[in-house]
């Protein structure tokens, strides 16, 4: 058996691939507390990650009905950007900070200056700083926790966090490493000086984990950690990655003109190419993929977020919330909702705050409220939608993932917002199935198998008949005018940010 793991925001999901058949025949899951602070604050303790990691692995091995000692191969997905500073012992000196931590927004500022503004960035690095990378996060420490700065030794990603708890291996893969802030994405290299910026009194060749190649093993399992797991010995764990590049493996995103879009916490589009793909204003990230190419991405900081802050002040349920939306008019009534609850990365506003627009006492509804939340997150992706479709070919099918992908309501909602059709993959963990697939074909290598990544997504990663959805060209010249809306509505809360951008 191969084994995906996705160490998310909310919980570590776990799932069992055979590997004959590439089928998935268990799931587990388990989650996970946040650290929050109305600062922007967003973090969680590492050993939380490893808790919840023991804990759906013993669930989905249950579930498929296996032992451990049947594990072929690991593979680990993790959320992208965090912050894990060990000391010499291999113990965190702070907690985790996470993606969505907006805390260091000023040490972002701050960075960006120093290499020379957006353009230096984007000559230095091949992507343009953003509070949520990890380089921000590391500058925030050093200013405000010296101590702890100052016994770092290692600086890893949630990702590699668990691959350095299942191996005792201090590795980093090339898509992850990207979203760092002081990795080149051209050259798949650390980028020393701007890391000299970031923490002037750290030496990058001994904090840095050493690179590997997205088909190269992190290592094996630590005999300690196989006899706690029941695991035989010489399991192999595969270079793993972030959670959008193993998502685009686990929806088969691994050539050009493939697009997949989550609806999840927060939301992504991104691309498969060939070659790097540098946008002008560097609002799409320049990501390298853990396929062995480039990953173009947008992302934004509030979807299935901004939609349960709502839902849960309404008191309701998924399914009543989904009711109010669907009978709610295009346009929820005149009511623009700007759900920036937690900052904004597309466009970059990590200071924004969440609107409620255009309220009065004949539109006040519930039906409005939830409609126009969903419209809100679905126009922040319309808008990185639109970005990336300057550096890629218009996908003849979009594929759809995250829990948001689960709602026939907000699938319609995106095919006519972004007039393309769009399914959802069979299977839905698609970054644990990408992690377990990136395993079989690190494991396969292993083996000296001629083994491709193509081939196994090809036999794998197969689209949901039923949730194919077509855009309704009514619906579709409705929205352009709700969109446009949206707009002058962004612009106007924003005037400074969008009169910058255009100069």
């Amino acid at each position: 058996m191969y084994i995906g793991v996705d160490c998310g925001t909310q919980s570590t999901k776990v799932v069992v691939l055979e590997p004959e058949s590439l089928r998935i025949l268990g799931e587990g899951t388990s989650p996970h507390s946040m650290i929050s602070g109305d600062n922007g604050r967003r973090e969680q303790q590492p050993q939380w990650w490893i808790d919840a990691f023991e804990a759906a692995f013993a669930r989905a091995l249950e579930d498929a009905g296996v032992s451990a000692g049947d594990v072929r191969a690991i593979g680990v997905s993790g959320q992208q950007h965090g912050m894990v500073a060990l000391d010499a012992s291999g113990v965190p000196v702070y907690p985790g900070k996470l993606w969505c931590d907006t805390e260091s927004h000023r040490e972002n500022a701050a960075l960006t200056e120093a290499l020379g503004g957006e353009q230096g960035c984007l000559d230095t690095l091949g992507v343009a700083l953003q509070t949520g990378y990890t380089a921000s996060k590391i500058s925030w420490l050093r200013k405000h926790h010296r101590d702890a700065f100052d016994r770092t030794a290692t600086l890893l990603l949630p990702h590699d966090y668990l691959n350095f708890y299942l191996t005792g291996e201090r590795v980093a893969e090339y898509g992850d490493a990207s979203g760092t802030g002081y990795f080149d994405t051209r050259t798949r290299r650390w980028h020393e000086q701007a890391f000299s910026i970031i923490a002037p009194e750290l030496d990058p060749g001994r904090v840095l984990p050493r690179l590997i190649g997205p088909d190269e093993p992190a290592g094996t399992v630590r005999r300690e950690i196989a006899q706690r797991l029941g695991l035989s010995d010489g399991v192999i764990v595969s270079s793993g990655g972030g959670d959008n590049m193993m998502g685009a493996i686990g929806t088969g995103n691994i050539a050009p003109g493939t697009v997949t879009l989550s609806l999840g916490t927060s939301g992504t589009v991104y691309a498969s190419s060939e070659r790097p793909a540098i946008s002008d204003d560097g609002l799409v990230a320049n990501f390298c993929s853990s396929h062995g190419g480039w990953l173009p991405l947008i992302c934004t900081m509030n979807v299935t977020s901004a939609t349960t802050q709502v839902r849960e002040l309404l008191g309701l349920d998924l399914d009543a919330f989904t009711a109010h939306a669907q009978h709610a008019s295009i346009g929820a009534g005149g009511i623009t909702v700007l759900p920036f609850f937690n900052g904004e990365r597309v466009p970059a506003l990590p200071e924004a705050t969440g609107s409620l627009l255009g309220l009065s006492s004949y539109n006040f509804t519930a039906g409005n409220l939830c409609r126009a939340v969903m419209e809100g997150a679905t126009f922040g992706l319309r808008f990185g939608f639109d970005l990336l479709g300057e550096l890629t070919a218009k996908p003849e099918r979009v594929r759809l993932i995250g829990g948001g992908a689960k709602s026939v309501v907000w699938r319609q909602m995106v095919a006519d917002v972004m007039n393309v059709e769009l399914a959802c993959p069979t299977v839905t963990e698609a970054a644990a199935l990408g992690a377990a697939l990136q395993a079989a074909w690190c494991e396969r290598r292993q083996q000296g198998e001629a083994c491709t990544l193509e081939a196994l997504c090809h036999q794998s990663v197969q689209l949901e008949a039923d949730t194919v959805t077509r855009p309704q060209l009514e619906d579709v010249t409705r929205y352009e005018e709700v969109y446009t809306h949206y707009l002058d509505t962004l612009e106007n809360c924003y005037p400074e940010y969008f009169s910058a951008r255009r100069k």
